[in-house]
């Protein structure tokens, strides 16, 4: 019994000190790469698929990023001796559960997502990380009002957890028309009710800028009123998840402007697919539009 009082003691001293440091690496990666500091700057590994962890961490740092997530615990490391973290930590995955066809908003599911994500979340606040990513699930003839009624029973089970180890839960906002048929996370008003339904402070939305502009478009605005609902963002260019230059219709300075503007202390993900040669060319281009 006192060995694992003292285990869990050293953990929890370990994560805590790990959270702590966090905000003064930001600064000084930020200081040293020139960035302005306003956003934090973060990179999804799987648009880069082709290019290893190892020579994005280094690319990326020069970039100004931060983070590079998406990434699992076998990841993390790698990332740690790059003084780089995981913005948005991933890998929940128990018998084809968690990815975002089958997730939450079956109450058939929440058993095994439950301890899946339990042992997840510890696992993430031992290495200082702060965020994990969750999914809706598909619809599948389920209304609504249901999936909202699901999926806050199944989380709600989750806040303790999240509470105790001050990490956040976060659902995805994604698109049901191009890339995520019959996703029902896929509008702010459900994501919104579905937190409040939540109630906790440890259960946020990831706004995905790409997916949302395709669902609903108005983004400027929906940040403006919905911000304090929402833990993280990600980039993308609309049509096509391309780079997120003046080639497609977002205005991503002035979207980047008004994420500031509301205090947000976060990080902002690029998540778009290079269509250029030089997919680093393209990820530095996208950190640059972003740095307001």
């Amino acid at each position: 019994m006192i060995h694992m009082l003292i285990t869990r003691r050293t953990a929890l001293t370990a994560s805590a000190a790990a959270a702590a440091s966090l905000g003064h690496r930001l600064e000084a990666a930020d200081t040293a790469s020139g960035m302005k500091g306003r956003i934090h700057h973060s990179v999804c590994k799987w648009c880069y698929a082709k290019v290893p962890l190892e020579d994005l961490c280094i690319a990326g740092k020069k970039m100004g990023l931060t983070s590079i997530e998406l990434l699992g615990p076998s990841d993390w490391p790698v990332l740690a001796r790059h003084g780089l973290t995981c913005a948005m930590a991933s890998g929940v995955n128990v018998d084809g559960l968690g990815g975002i066809p089958r997730a939450f908003n079956r109450v058939e599911h929440h058993d095994k997502l439950v301890a899946a994500y339990e042992e997840f979340i510890a696992k993430a606040a031992s290495a200082g990380l702060k965020n994990v990513i969750c999914f809706s699930g598909n619809r599948d003839g389920l209304p609504d009002d249901a999936g909202i009624e699901n999926c806050a029973k199944g989380i709600q089970r989750l806040m303790s957890t999240c509470e105790r180890h001050k990490v956040t839960l976060v659902m995805e906002l994604l698109n049901s028309k191009v890339n995520h048929k019959d996703y029902q996370c896929d509008k702010t008003a459900w994501g919104v009710a579905l937190v409040d339904k939540v109630g906790s402070e440890r259960f946020k939305l990831l706004y995905d800028i790409y997916h949302m502009q395709i669902m609903e478009g108005d983004v400027i605005a929906t940040i403006l009123k919905y911000h304090p609902y929402f833990a993280h963002y990600h980039t993308g260019g609309v049509p096509g998840r391309a780079e997120i230059d003046d080639s497609q219709e977002l205005n991503y300075p002035a979207i980047m402007r008004a994420i500031a503007g509301t205090g947000y202390k976060g990080f902002v993900a690029q998540e778009f697919v290079p269509k250029r040669p030089d997919a680093l060319g393209s990820l530095d281009q996208g950190v640059k539009i972003c740095d307001v």
